[in-house]
């Protein structure tokens, strides 16, 4: 029998609840109500997962950050023991191994190779070119036809004309890579899924480095083709890396820009006071309140113990997995007080949205560069801006691994 266990103890109780869990009707932008309950009562617990398998969830905030900068736990995806998010996302994993599933030092070889890229300098000095995106897409909104999905016309090709300009991918080949990447992104995918999507995102990004190496340019495929040229990556290594920060920088980006959206028009007080400021602190401050209270990556941050860990009064066995639910620990109230509350004067910087530790997300000096600009811009070019449809008929991606909103129909 699958079990979880009670605080202070590894040994078994009751039946362990299904992971992910359900979302209260009526509350889509707050954790399932069972999280919560588990944050109280039995913050480690043992939860069961698709395949039967029942790894520990984290779900206080201190914890998280605890094990996730515990060099006991690993990201390596190919341990037996592994929690995978569903079938298809371990068959890409098997695949397609990025260096976010590795551990040093080969994660740290390999995420060098892209830092660069993504540095606050350089990513600043893109500020302008994705300031032009975002106005020049605003002028296409405003001069076409309402109610309009803010999701096709604005939310997926702002990230996406960012990431394919960063990355050297031609933006006419979006059509491709979003749909393909929409499987991805399934927690429901079945394994041919998986393996059918991975090969053709695969085979195309290898095409795309074959051209680079011919052919460079001022970008990051070119600079990947270059460590291939010099024998430091295999060209399916450059393509892998390719293939993660793609649909990473295009997916995340433009699930925040949609729900983040729909959560300001949900509440109106917070929206006012970030139209009317004129003041970049007061754009940055609601874009780390918006990551902290939507944190839309819901299939937690997935490990296994490489060794018994004592911790919180519960025994982490050698080789049983761990799941880091980020959702429930940015609605800790030790963390943060009134968790529940969206406040964008909120500091809420220390938030695990992007993770913690070696493993924090690559890209995140873009998503907030991204974030800032369009927070700072949509509502006060389009005061009036709402939606044209009631919440309840709004699709949310309750199957996905990324949360947010298939479409969000609105109008001014």
């Amino acid at each position: 029998m699958n079990t979880i266990s009670t605080p202070g103890t590894d040994a078994p109780s009751a039946e362990a609840p299904e992971y992910p869990m359900t979302r209260a009707a009526g509350c889509p932008f707050d954790p399932p109500p069972a999280l919560r309950t588990l944050q109280t009562e039995a913050p480690i617990s043992r939860v069961r997962l698709w395949d039967g398998s029942t790894p520990w969830l984290v779900t206080r905030y201190e914890d998280q950050r605890a094990l996730l900068t515990d060099p006991r736990i690993s990201a390596d995806s190919t341990h037996p023991h592994y929690p995978h998010v569903g079938a298809g996302q371990k068959e890409r994993r098997r695949q397609s191994r990025s260096f976010v599933a590795m551990d040093d030092p080969e994660h740290a070889r390999l995420r060098r190779m892209a830092t660069a890229a993504f540095s606050i300098k350089h990513v600043e000095a893109l500020r302008p070119a994705i300031q032009k995106i975002v106005d020049d897409l605003i002028d296409e909104l405003l001069a076409g036809p309402k109610p309009v999905d803010l999701v096709q016309a604005f939310a997926l090709p702002v990230p996406s004309l960012v990431i394919c300009e960063l990355l050297g991918v031609p933006y006419a080949d979006h059509d491709f890579f979003q749909a393909n990447s929409k499987v991805l992104v399934k927690r429901t995918a079945t394994p041919e899924q998986g393996r059918a999507v991975t090969k053709r995102l695969v085979d195309y990004l290898e095409r795309l480095i074959g051209d680079k190496l011919v052919h460079p340019a001022d970008d990051l495929l070119s600079t990947l083709a270059a460590r291939v040229r010099a024998g430091e990556l295999s060209r399916r290594e450059a393509a892998d890396m390719g293939l993660l920060l793609l649909v990473a920088g295009h997916e995340t980006t433009a699930n925040m820009i949609a729900l983040g959206t729909l959560a300001l028009l949900q509440h109106p007080d917070q929206l006012a006071r970030l139209r009317e400021s004129d003041d970049p602190k007061v754009v940055a401050s609601t874009v780390e309140e918006l990551l902290r209270h939507l944190s839309i990556v819901h299939s937690g941050r997935r490990r296994v113990a490489l060794e018994d860990i004592e911790f919180s009064g519960v025994t982490i066995r050698a080789g049983e997995g761990v799941i880091v639910a980020n959702d429930i620990g940015n609605r800790d109230p030790a963390a943060f007080p009134d968790p529940d509350r969206l406040a964008i004067a909120r500091d809420a910087r220390h938030h695990v949205a992007f993770g913690f530790g070696v493993h924090q997300c690559l890209g995140q000096p873009l998503a907030r560069v991204e974030l800032q600009v369009v927070y700072g811009t949509l509502y006060r070019r389009i005061p009036t801006l709402r939606p044209a449809a009631d919440l309840d008929q709004i699709p949310f991606k309750y199957d996905g691994l990324v949360y947010g909103v298939y479409e969000l129909p609105i109008t001014w």
